[in-house]
């Protein structure tokens, strides 16, 4: 497995499906993972492992992709202001006192004396209304503009969901590395404790041979009462590794106390990335920029434009100014046809549905508006979102500038530690022999105990600082991959989505 295998290389920008797919790359679909997603099996975890059990499982890109279908969903909304909209209603009310109106007796009866009045009802007993009503927009920029920029907002959260999914890999390969780290400083530690335990079991004895002091043996059992504690809390750090690790990868606690991983800082060879055992090859093969001991700077504009903080910047940049015209169209009119189907009835007595008589009523038109003056507040709404405009510019721009000095910093950090870790294999080797040669003179009686202890701790702290130098070289290829935007497992080309 290298960098190649495993970032999406391609310059397409797949649809919002295909992203969802690809972040999860491990997933069985692209929709919410539920909450009681399987444990990953027993055994040793490798990185890529690792790696897809907390894309799988991790709480926070689960939260990122649940924002996303709501933003799936406000697209649809958007799409009903460009759909006709259809309402039916109807009513029956039972008119228990009808209403009565007085009008002069004349118009009944010619007869009928000057002023006298006439109560006349109005209404019967039941009256029963329906109506079916349509509209539909025929032209309202608004509309159209407002489907564009749920889109965009959609397009903003398919590239939050990359831009989580970039921390969680990161902050799982930074978990792994230093739980690598953590047990080798164990591991370092008990053999410092193994070796001062038999320097004093051998020591003791020349001393009751007469052939080493009481000072000799005094000063080991120093050494080893100040070596204990510190295996003591190697052994925690360990353990806190691992409910690190476990919190990233979302495990249950049974889980994470039986969290273990594979590999060894101390044979990761650097320089000679075949020589490694399996583990170990693909520790460092597990990569998103691809390095090589060739010079050379990479092409840091185009590492910098992959950064998912400066695409949800951009995308939030191309939003503001889709508000901004969203704003300006207000001063377009809107047309929009209408119609009306009506049924009405009414009967006295007992109630009798859409009983005789019946009315029926029919039209349809086309309305316009016109928007005149709202006492300036449409140009107070334009200035707002152009300075916000202006500010989501300001703010793409420094990222950028941002960006580019953190690869930089990131690359003079990686190239660094692996010098750093060849001459601490070289210094690791020869205090391995120094070790050898000082232990063979104490027991012949050609060299002091404290020769002896001197060598064992040069030895220790040589095996740990190479341990620790491989450690920063990892930790900076991970950094580098999360500020280049090529995070393994995680699409190179998905932020965009498809605008409407």
């Amino acid at each position: 497995m290298n960098g190649e295998d495993v970032v999406t290389t391609s310059n397409r920008r797949p649809s919002g499906r295909a992203w969802v797919w690809a972040v999860g790359a491990t997933l069985a679909s692209a929709g919410a993972i539920p909450a009681a997603a399987q444990q990953p099996g027993s055994g040793a975890l490798d990185l890529e492992t690792a790696v897809r059990t907390a894309l799988d499982r991790n709480p926070q890109l689960r939260a990122a992709r649940f924002g996303l279908d709501e933003a799936n969903e406000q697209v649809s909304e958007a799409w009903g202001s460009v759909y006709p909209s259809l309402d039916f209603s109807s009513t029956y009310t039972r008119n228990v006192s009808p209403a009565v109106n007085f009008l002069p007796a004349n118009i009944f009866d010619p007869n009928a004396e000057e002023g006298e009045l006439i109560s006349v009802q109005f209404g019967a007993d039941n009256t029963w209304q329906m109506s079916v009503n349509l509209e539909q927009p025929l032209f309202n920029a608004a509309a159209f503009i407002g489907v564009g920029a749920a889109g965009r907002y959609k397009a903003l959260q398919e590239e939050s969901v990359r831009g989580q999914a970039h921390e969680v890999v990161t902050r799982v390969r930074e978990s792994y590395y230093g739980l690598l780290l953590a047990q080798e400083q164990a591991r370092l530690t008990e053999n410092s404790v193994r070796r001062v335990r038999e320097s004093l079991t051998e020591t003791r004895a020349l001393n009751q041979a007469g052939l080493a002091s009481d000072y000799d043996v005094l000063r080991l059992e120093v050494e080893l009462a100040n070596l204990e504690p510190a295996l003591r809390q190697a052994t925690n750090a360990v353990a806190q590794g691992r409910r690190q690790m476990g919190i990233d990868l979302g495990l249950d606690a049974e889980a994470t106390e039986a969290l273990s991983v594979e590999g060894t800082l101390a044979e990761l060879d650097l320089g000679d990335p075949s020589a490694n055992s399996p583990a170990n090859r693909q520790i460092l093969s597990f990569v998103g920029v691809p390095w090589s001991d060739e010079p050379g700077t990479p092409e840091l504009a185009e590492m910098v434009g992959r950064r998912s903080d400066v695409r949800q910047l951009e995308l939030t940049e191309t939003l503001r100014h889709t508000e901004l015209r969203l704003e300006q169209v207000e001063y377009l009119p809107r047309l929009s046809f209408f119609g009306t189907y009506a049924i009405n009835s009414q009967q006295n007595g007992s109630p009798e549905f859409f009983g005789a008589p019946r009315a029926y009523s029919r039209n349809v038109g086309v309305q316009l508006t016109v928007p005149i003056f709202q006492g300036f507040q449409r140009d107070a709404r334009i200035d707002q979102k152009r300075a916000v405009l202006r500010q989501a510019e300001t703010q793409t721009e420094l990222a950028r500038s941002q960006g580019t000095a953190e690869v930089r910093t990131l690359l003079e950090q990686a190239d660094e530690a692996r010098e750093r870790a060849a001459g601490q294999r070289l210094a690791v080797t020869q205090a391995t022999r120094g070790f050898d040669i000082a232990r063979a003179q104490y027991r012949e009686g050609l060299g002091s105990q404290l020769e002896l202890t001197d060598a064992e701790v040069a030895l220790r702290q040589s095996e740990f600082n190479y341990a620790q130098a491989v450690y920063d070289f990892l930790v900076a290829r991970a950094r580098l991959d999360a500020a280049a935007g090529q995070v393994p497992l995680v699409g190179e080309e998905m932020g965009g989505g498809d605008d409407a």
